[in-house]
């Protein structure tokens, strides 16, 4: 799983570098159930702009491996210091010294929306998570072109954003063509007071629509107005009453997806239903 050789700087600006263990959990599981990954022929995935730390790939590894124990990971991050940093800790990997398995099939390079991937090889699936937070939202589209251009055919790109710990998350899924499909919000609801709480970590392309007149925005307000009349069940728990809302927004007519997943606190809506309206 070499790097494409290349020529060129990275393409992308470096992050913060802001990252933490367990940080991605509600993605990586998201991924996990996904076809693009259960029906690769080559089940290579990149988790590109993984931050200070390459903790974010092994897990992602990890999680992955239960369902496709083939998969491999490659680590991309425009920082050189970031991907050396990442190789010592994978050497402590290969040395047996932490909690991941020796052979884990993890490896890090230099790379940014670029993609860069040699053998011709082209990943089933792209994670770029928290690295469009810093752009304007203006250019998201060519760093989706460029991210989708590189997956395999039927590949999945996820791009999105989370907070530090993991607990209030949303991403967009796109098709190899980079026509958005879906948009997901995740959070964790033991704590939840309400829904629109994700607004603040909307993915680049959505979170300066969160305003009246926008599809999102009515969304998130639907979210919340269910959410708070189902307050009435809260004393049978905030899975019970975040399943009632959600059950309210589908007899609304919102179309939800991916109701297997709702326990988790999840939510998938159609992009349609959610894209900016200009």
């Amino acid at each position: 799983m070499d790097p494409m050789p290349s020529r060129h700087a990275p393409v992308g600006q470096v992050t913060r570098g802001t990252t933490g263990t367990n940080r991605l959990r509600r993605i990586d599981r998201w991924i996990a159930r996904h076809p693009s990954l259960r029906r690769a022929a080559d089940p290579l995935v990149v988790d590109l702009g993984y931050g200070a730390s390459g903790v974010t790939p092994l897990e992602l590894w990890s999680r992955l491996h239960r369902v496709r124990p083939d998969v491999e990971v490659l680590g991309l991050e425009i920082d050189p210091a970031r991907v050396a940093r990442a190789d010592k800790q994978l050497a402590a990997v290969r040395a047996g010294t932490t909690s991941f398995p020796s052979a884990a099939r993890v490896s890090f390079a230099p790379g940014g929306f670029e993609v860069p991937i040699a053998a011709g090889r082209r990943p089933a699936v792209i994670r770029a998570m928290n690295v469009l937070r810093q752009y304007d939202e203006s250019a998201v589209p060519a760093a989706w072109a460029s991210m989708a251009a590189r997956l395999a055919p039927g590949g999945l790109l996820v791009e999105g954003t989370c907070d530090e710990l993991g607990r209030i998350c949303t991403w967009v899924a796109l098709d190899a063509a980079a026509q958005p499909t879906t948009l997901t919000v995740s959070l964790r609801l033991a704590s939840l007071e309400r829904p629109s709480i994700a607004a603040e970590r909307l993915p680049k392309a959505l979170i300066h629509r969160n305003v009246p007149g926008e599809p999102v925005h009515a969304f998130l307000s639907a979210l919340d107005a269910e959410w708070e009349r189902a307050s009435a069940v809260s004393p049978f728990g905030p899975v019970h009453r975040w399943e009632t809302s959600l059950r309210a927004m589908d007899a609304a007519g919102w179309p939800l997806l991916q109701r297997a997943r709702r326990r988790l606190g999840e939510v998938t809506v159609a992009w349609a239903a959610v894209a900016p309206a200009s």
